[in-house]
């Protein structure tokens, strides 16, 4: 296993976590794919979104593979007027990962994250690693204090 960026900065602060392999197939980088590749609920996996507001700039959000971001919801609870999705050439230079490799752990700046409260509902969640095809489990407190983010209702 060769390790990223996110599991370097898990190991140097300690944190207990375990991380899921998994075969990519890059016509089908869905979620829901990924969980059942590494035999979990949909529920305790989370996508990690990069949006841009009006205000505020970048802004990160982790929610359920299962789920829509409301992006009026995620505009009030980063305090913009209207937020929108990055397009996915935007993401590798502002987050230094790659569709369906993008991590919350690890990205090139600090920015403002939110993850859906329902990830409290878990003892574990499971996030991107910061490759395709790897995974990490961790306590989703964990991964709130570790990127200073705010739990949230999102969807």
């Amino acid at each position: 296993m060769s390790k990223t960026n996110a599991i370097r900065i898990l190991e140097s602060r300690a944190i207990p976590f375990s991380v899921h392999s998994y075969e990519v197939d890059e016509e089908d980088l869905s979620g829901s794919t990924v969980a059942k590749k590494i035999g979990v609920e949909e529920e305790t996996v989370f996508k990690t979104l990069v949006a841009e507001g009006d205000k505020n700039g970048i802004n990160v959000f982790c929610i359920p593979v299962s789920e829509e971001l409301s992006l009026k919801k995620a505009a009030a609870i980063s305090g913009n007027k209207k937020i929108e999705m990055v397009k996915v050439k935007e993401l590798l230079p502002i987050t230094g990962y790659i569709r369906g490799g993008c991590s919350p752990i690890g990205m090139k700046k600090d920015y403002p994250t939110f993850i859906e409260e329902t990830a409290q509902l878990f003892e574990k969640i499971y996030v991107s690693a910061g490759v395709r095809g790897m995974q990490i489990c961790l306590s989703p407190i964990d991964l709130k204090s570790l990127i200073n983010a705010s739990f949230a209702d999102l969807l």
